[in-house]
């Protein structure tokens, strides 16, 4: 993490000179005060363009984002022309000279496999190009190069040189952190699985178990937990997005009570109090049915009498509050740092740890579980969920934060 700040911070003074740079070349007369210096427009006007060209980079380096991002950076540059490049093709060409495209390709294999930079004349016939020398500065993710910008220019520029270097540099850590991004994604998705193969097994021989015992004694009920037990897990084996609502968390929330009911009978009490304004709230996909289950466990295996489980969501505003208590056999809260640590492996803290790592990946550690338990005194288990964050979307990916 030290080198990722670091690379940041050698990306980003680069700019700020850039900009320092650019003001004394632009100085303004004074009658724009009102602006700040002539140093200080220029630097704002640089960190602003740089900043519109981050997020289309956020996204990778695909043709799409490089198309939404190159004019912004050539206007970083002030060259004539200026195109990023993966290894195998010219993704964009922004501005004048767009004919070099095969000979920009063909003297890139130097600069893309030692990753270092280069300049070289561009060979043209065209009396009126306005390009006639081209700088390659690669773009490195990890050490290994993905792709190159190319600045192009009417004649060699040792200033030019260095500020498409400092500029691709800048470029390549937004790419990593597109990277990063994709690979949080791509832990959370692998969260959600681990999370349906650690719940899934016994739930469904519960439920089937369930469902068979009322075969020949009252079919019709039979069919309704079947049709139960047929919206539950098609909720819970979905494919798209990472994210839903409140709304269809409680939904299949209460198909999965229906046969937890039907297994126990009278010894489960649960009683809702739902907030409506709080019902669209987006939350982590399968984030609150685990704690149900948790509940359910605690509250009813290995003790004979009832079981009270209260499920609250409240509107707090900039955030949901949602509370889930049950006042079953608790939990030793030294074992329980344990289980969220995940330095064992018990049965009694199923899902748990998976839901408070997925909040904090998230939404940040600010808003991991709070959890009140002790032996014998039940469980308290508080979710905050923000009303926006930036990248939580219904139908989408995640973005970054």
């Amino acid at each position: 993490m030290s080198g990722f700040l670091a690379g940041l911070c050698v990306a980003v003074l680069p700019l700020l000179a850039a900009g320092f740079w650019l003001g004394r070349r632009t100085a303004r007369p004074p009658g724009l005060a009102g602006l700040g210096t002539p140093v200080e427009h220029a630097t704002f006007e640089t960190l602003h363009t740089a900043s519109l060209a981050t997020p289309p980079l956020r996204a990778g380096l695909t043709e799409e984002a490089a198309g939404r991002s190159a004019r912004k950076l050539r206007s970083l540059l002030g060259t004539d022309a200026l195109c990023l490049t993966d290894r195998e093709q010219v993704l964009v060409w922004d501005g004048a000279g767009a004919h070099h495209r095969t000979e920009i390709m063909e003297r890139l294999t130097g600069p893309l496999d030692s990753g270092r930079g280069e300049a070289f004349p561009l060979t043209c016939d065209t009396p009126d190009c306005a390009v006639r020398w081209a700088v390659v500065a690669p773009l490195t993710v990890d050490d290994r190069v993905h792709g190159a910008l190319v600045a192009c220019a009417p004649r060699e520029s040792a200033v030019l040189v260095r500020a498409a270097g400092e500029v691709a540099r800048w470029v390549s850590v937004q790419l990593e952190l597109a990277d990063l991004d994709q690979s949080r994604t791509r832990l959370i998705e692998a969260e959600i699985r681990a999370l349906r193969a650690q719940i899934s097994p016994h739930f469904i021989f519960n439920s089937l178990a369930v469902i068979a015992s009322f075969v020949r004694t009252d079919p019709e009920r039979a069919r309704e937990l079947l049709l139960e037990f047929a919206d539950f897990t098609r909720y819970s084996f979905r494919r798209h997005g990472d994210f839903t609502t409140l709304a269809d968390e409680l939904h299949a929330i209460d198909h999965y009570l229906a046969l937890v009911r039907a297994r126990f009978g009278d010894r489960l009490s649960v009683t809702l109090q739902i907030a409506p304004e709080v019902l669209p709230v987006a939350l982590p996909f399968l984030c609150l049915q685990p704690l149900i289950e948790n509940a359910v466990k605690h509250g009813l295996e290995g003790k004979a009498d009832k079981c009270r489980i209260q499920i609250t969501a409240q509107d707090t505003g900039a955030e949901a509050l949602v509370v889930i208590e049950d006042d079953g056999a608790g939990m030793d809260p030294g074992l329980l740092r344990r289980i969220l640590a995940r330095e064992v492996d018990h049965t009694g803290g199923i899902g748990l740890s998976n839901v408070d790592e997925r909040l904090r990946q998230v939404y940040g550690d600010d808003y991991g579980l709070v959890i009140e338990t002790a032996v014998g005194a039940g469980m308290r288990v508080t979710v905050r969920l923000p009303k926006y964050q930036p990248g939580v979307h219904l139908t989408g990916r995640l973005a970054p934060k």
